[in-house]
């Protein structure tokens, strides 16, 4: 069996004991304990009682935060002429279209984000094997299919983050950093859960939000109060 670090067996005694905490105090402690020598991710898994195998049950959507991420985000886009010269001049990282193409399938995947204007899709429609695996794949429910490059561009450099359910109904998504200040990343995660609870599908049935965790890259979990959550919501409503 491997020996526990010093850095490890403190985080577990921090948070020995902590379950189904308010949201201001998961965070405090999940900031707290995010001790690695790099600025860890803070994380939100979330339980929703929805069968995503179900197309009526699928939760997919985007938000923007309203603190950002704290991540460098690296930008493509599809497009011609001038939507092509909008994208240079909003600060994409790379625009293109055939050739575009033809990088990606050559094994060049220099970005984080691909946006497409409408009349690309049929090209970027080729490369769905490659990016779809990736949640690369340009799609107008998120945004990124669109006229409007400069907003898409500035929606995703801004902070925009996309989420949808994998296969066992489960939700992931990057809320900020450890460096954040703890109300930033409060913010960030009501916008969050506001987002997903307006993204509840009309086949959902029974309870919705079972389950949500806040941790960091290195750290341990910690359990939420829904109670604490559905406060959050109603806060951010007024």
């Amino acid at each position: 069996m491997a020996k526990l670090s010093k850095r490890v067996k403190a985080i577990r005694e921090n948070v020995a004991g902590k379950s189904l905490v308010p949201l201001e105090e998961a965070v405090s402690l999940v900031k707290g304990n995010a001790t690695a020598k790099f600025d860890e991710s803070i994380e939100v898994a979330m339980n929703l009682g929805v069968d995503p195998r179900h197309a009526d049950q699928m939760v997919r959507g985007a938000v923007t935060l309203p603190n950002g991420t704290g991540k460098t985000v690296r930008v493509a886009v599809f497009a011609k002429g001038p939507k092509a010269e909008e994208a240079e001049a909003a600060g994409a990282d790379i625009v293109g279209a055939e050739d575009l193409m033809q990088a990606i399938q050559g094994g060049e995947i220099n970005f984080d984000k691909c946006i497409a204007t409408p009349d690309m899709m049929p090209i970027v429609g080729r490369l769905g094997k490659v990016l779809g695996p990736r949640g690369l794949m340009p799609n107008p429910k998120t945004g990124t299919v669109t006229m409007d490059v400069k907003a898409a561009i500035e929606a995703e450099r801004g902070g925009k983050v996309e989420f949808r359910t994998v296969k066992t109904g489960i939700i992931h998504s990057a809320v900020g950093k450890a460096s954040f200040e703890e109300g930033h990343l409060v913010e960030n995660i009501r916008a969050l859960v506001d987002a997903i609870n307006r993204a509840k599908p009309s086949g959902a049935k029974g309870q919705y939000l079972k389950k949500v965790t806040v941790s960091s890259t290195m750290g341990p979990g910690i359990s939420v109060a829904l109670d604490s959550l559905a406060a959050a919501s109603a806060e951010a409503a007024e």
